[in-house]
């Protein structure tokens, strides 16, 4: 998304190469080591999505819904 670093300036993105300018040494390191933290914030995703509250609209009070993500994110 081109504007995310305008939203959120923490957010990190993958460096890009183009034709003109191909990806240096660094580069490649900073998204190798980018993509491997994403991966794992990926994999816990996957993990809270097998439970149905998260993967469907959640239909019970909007109060203890905070208490129930904390129950299973745990």
């Amino acid at each position: 998304y081109q504007g995310l670093m305008k939203i959120y300036p923490q957010a990190q993105t993958p460096r890009k190469s183009s034709k003109l300018q191909p990806l240096t040494v660094e580069d490649k390191a900073y998204n190798h080591a980018l993509s491997k933290e994403k991966s794992k914030v990926e994999n816990i995703f996957a993990k809270v999505e097998t439970f149905k509250m998260f993967s469907t609209t959640y239909r019970n009070h909007r109060k203890r819904f905070g208490l129930r993500m904390n129950l299973i994110a745990g």
